[in-house]
């Protein structure tokens, strides 16, 4: 058996490098901060993305607070009108006076100062990078008993995100004639797509000239009792923006999106095979029910293949994982978005998510934080979210089963997140519990009523930021739970 001394060479005690200095530029602050106390206008170049925080040393952060307080004042800031504000600080023998002066004398032109900005700006990135390391090593090393480390990576995944999306050069006011460029680049862009849409095409014609298509950075709520077919009818929307999509390829390598969209598609109560089976369905044109026993003839298993072959390469994702919480659907989302692309969000369905802290005793502070997080996620990654949602029990009690905004389950929060609000409502369904006696007038009463209403449904639009409320009507599918558009009789080949 070993003994210690056979490897003396592994107990040695290893030589550590030296402590790296973190990245900075004291030369490039000193220059941009005298520029500023020189000609108060340099602060105007960098102000817009250049923060306090950006400067590696804490009297220069001070001084950048300072004076930009005193510009927003409308006051001068110069060496003279700060001084008083720095209080005593150890600058080796030097007075702050001093240090005030060094700094006019060493200034940058007016010219340079967005420049040195973007340096001090990009360093204080790469300290956050370091500071965001460190902390995953001192974490993985030291972690709390209830942290798993899958928290963890979506942590730091969150933080890692704000680094990318936080301190842009652009911004700010704009030329009118470049707002111009960008409003027929978006007109450009909605004449090639389906319907001549501002937003992505749903495939529903009638839907979509309500709506304009689903906007980006959009939080639409579809909601509707169990039974109503809001699970295929989100399904549905996801599927054919997703088979609709096309992109092409910019100068710098990274592709647009011409028509359709990449979807990604939060299932929180089916299970992906559930859902594949139901696009399937809806596709090959077999009954899912059909498809789940094998009761199959060999055209439709012919009919299933080819249905098959179409999907395989379309940009949809899944993401089937059971009560998720919000910052773990945000996280995943922009994962998605770095590595794949999206343009639609669909989450199915909004009670199953959780908050960032289990409520049980509030419920309603909960989804006021999910609705909340969902709509800043739209904002963030410019993609419209479409979230399914329950209604209340109160629908049952009332003679006419179509729902209101008052239906929604803990409604206030929802109703005030959301820009747009759909109710799904298919009459057919409550219609069949309600048959009566064969033979009676009110059975052909019923019956009449049954094939008024055989195959279709409505989309009710309850609330509408950018246009106007009212109801579409669709056709419903049932064995294929598959939505479509209803033919009109001024649409139907003219009689002879």
């Amino acid at each position: 058996m070993a003994t210690v001394e056979q490897f003396p060479s592994r107990l040695e005690p290893r030589t550590e490098p030296l402590a790296r200095i973190a990245p900075q530029n004291v030369e490039a602050e000193q220059a941009l901060l005298g520029a500023i106390l020189i000609n108060n206008d340099a602060f105007d170049r960098v102000s817009d993305f250049l923060k306090s925080e950006h400067f590696s040393h804490e009297l220069h952060r001070r001084i950048y607070e300072i004076a930009g307080q005193l510009i927003r004042a409308g006051k001068l800031a110069s060496p003279i009108t700060i001084k008083s504000f720095l209080g005593e600080h150890d600058l080796g023998g030097v007075t702050v006076q001093q240090y005030l002066a060094r700094l006019v004398a060493e200034a940058t032109t007016i010219i340079n100062a967005h420049d040195y900005g973007r340096t001090i700006h990009d360093l204080a990135v790469r300290r956050d990078l370091i500071r965001i390391g460190e902390d995953v090593v001192n974490v993985a090393y030291d972690a709390p008993v209830d942290m798993s480390p899958r928290e963890q990576i979506e942590e730091a995944e969150r933080r890692l995100y704000a680094i990318a999306e936080g301190g842009r050069y652009d911004g700010g006011f704009a030329r009118f004639s470049d707002a111009l460029k960008i409003a027929i680049d978006m007109a450009a862009k909605a004449y090639e797509r389906d319907g001549h849409l501002s937003g992505i095409a749903t495939g529903l014609v009638d839907l979509d000239h309500k709506m304009g298509g689903l906007q980006a950075s959009d939080l639409i709520i579809l909601a509707g009792r169990p039974g109503m077919g809001k699970t295929a009818l989100a399904t549905n929307i996801a599927f054919s923006v997703a088979q609709a999509y096309r992109g092409e390829t910019k100068a710098d390598g990274t592709t647009q999106t011409v028509n359709g969209g990449i979807v990604g598609f939060f299932s929180l109560e089916m299970s992906a095979e559930q859902l594949a089976t139901r696009i399937i369905a809806e596709q090959s044109g077999v009954p899912s029910n059909k498809i789940r026993r094998g009761d199959i003839t060999e055209q439709d298993f012919h009919r299933i293949s080819m249905a098959m072959r179409d999907m395989q390469s379309i940009p949809f994702y899944i993401d089937q994982t059971g009560g998720i919480s919000i910052a773990q659907l945000s996280a995943r989302a922009r994962r998605l978005k770095r590595q794949r692309g999206l343009d639609l969000i669909v989450v199915d369905y909004l009670q199953l998510l959780s908050g960032s802290k289990t409520r049980s005793d509030n419920r309603v502070q909960e989804l006021t934080e999910i609705t909340t997080g969902l709509k800043a996620l739209a904002k963030e990654l410019n993609v419209p979210i479409l979230a399914l949602s329950q209604l209340s029990r109160q629908v049952e009690q009332r003679d006419d089963k179509r729902p209101q905004l008052s239906d929604l389950r803990e409604s206030g929060s929802i109703e005030q997140d959301a820009d747009v609000v759909l109710f799904v409502f298919r009459e057919e369904y409550y219609l069949k519990n309600r048959e009566p006696r064969p033979g009676t007038e009110e059975y052909t009463a019923w019956q009449n009523e049954m094939e008024r209403t055989h195959g279709r449904a409505e989309v009710i639009i309850g609330k509408q930021r950018h246009g106007p409320t009212g109801t579409v009507e669709l056709q419903f599918e049932a064995e294929l739970t598959r939505f479509g558009n209803l033919a009109r009789d001024e649409q139907m080949p003219e009689r002879y």
